[in-house]
């Protein structure tokens, strides 16, 4: 008898076994889908953006393939990957890449991870100049290349620098640049406008650091490079500089376009205002922040 109930639990473990390792995409999707909802609003993309990069497929592809059955190995390294974004890792930076614009960018912890309110700066950009005319164009703390890349894809005709002072962001940007088959960007290692003497630019743009040293979000950030986040004390001090700075780098008439928090524009309207720019003004978001602001010189 005893003999029997091993054998009746040896062949229901084998089971078991069997059945986790013939787990099919979508269950595994449903599964990863529940245990990220409490990390994600919106999970279930994220979890077929995982798998998706786990299989090297795309989201269709899974959807299409839905029956597939799993391996061990494929789904031991979904789980890791899905642990840590559980955890609280970006899940740009677990798959190593982030849309932006009509760009695909690789990402690693070196550099910010693109966001979508930043494509606002682009916009204002591109309705400052002519698309069809060299123009000489620099974009500070360039990070990913995200911005400075964008620009340069939809104008040609632009020669765009991009700035930052951490080598191995400028690696990523320029591993950015070859993959999206973009030329007309000049790469420049340089603490802001340090590296750029007597040159100037219609046009300067920047993302720069404006967080505060105790801003209650950083935490949530933890991941991603402290330097290209925090400020100083204020979150001013990188904004303070750019706007001192600048107006030794543009020509009569050029613009300076900033990103900065949603509850900084008044502040840096202001900066604008105290160091003879004119036209200034800020531009809000879809959520109705103030999250860029403009002054020409």
């Amino acid at each position: 008898m005893r003999r029997i109930i091993r054998q009746k639990l040896f062949f229901d473990t084998y089971f078991e076994q069997t059945l986790v390792f013939l787990m099919k995409v979508k269950q595994l999707l449903q599964q990863a889908t529940k245990q990220l909802q409490a990390h994600s609003d919106v999970a279930a993309l994220e979890a077929r953006l995982l798998l998706g990069f786990v299989l090297q497929r795309d989201c269709l592809a899974l959807l299409l393939k839905d029956e597939e059955v799993i391996t061990s190995q494929q789904r031991e390294l979904f789980e890791q990957m899905l642990a840590k974004r559980k955890q609280g890792v970006p899940l740009a930076y677990l798959v190593g890449r982030k849309s932006f614009w009509s760009l695909e960018l690789q990402v690693n912890t070196q550099v910010l991870i693109p966001r979508p309110e930043t494509e606002l700066l682009v916009e204002a950009a591109l309705m400052l100049l002519p698309h069809d005319e060299a123009r000489q164009v620099a974009d500070l703390g360039t990070g990913s290349g995200a911005i400075a890349l964008a620009l340069a894809r939809e104008c040609p005709a632009w020669s765009v620098v991009a700035v930052d002072n951490a080598e191995k962001a400028l690696e990523v940007a320029q591993t950015n640049a070859g993959l999206n088959g973009i030329k007309n960007v000049r790469f420049v290692q340089s603490d802001w406008f340090a590296a750029l003497a007597h040159q100037r630019f219609h046009l300067i743009l920047s993302n720069p650091p404006y967080l505060a040293e105790d801003d209650p979000h950083l935490p949530a950030l933890s991941d991603e490079p402290r330097q290209a986040l925090v400020s100083g004390k204020t979150g001013l001090e990188a904004l303070t500089e750019l706007v001192e700075c600048a107006v030794e780098h543009l020509y009569p008439g050029g613009s300076l376009l900033l990103e900065h928090g949603f509850s900084q524009g008044a502040a840096v309207r202001d900066l604008l205002v105290l160091n003879g720019y004119r036209e200034v003004r800020s531009v809000k978001d879809l959520a109705g922040h103030e999250r860029i602001t403009i002054g020409v010189f």
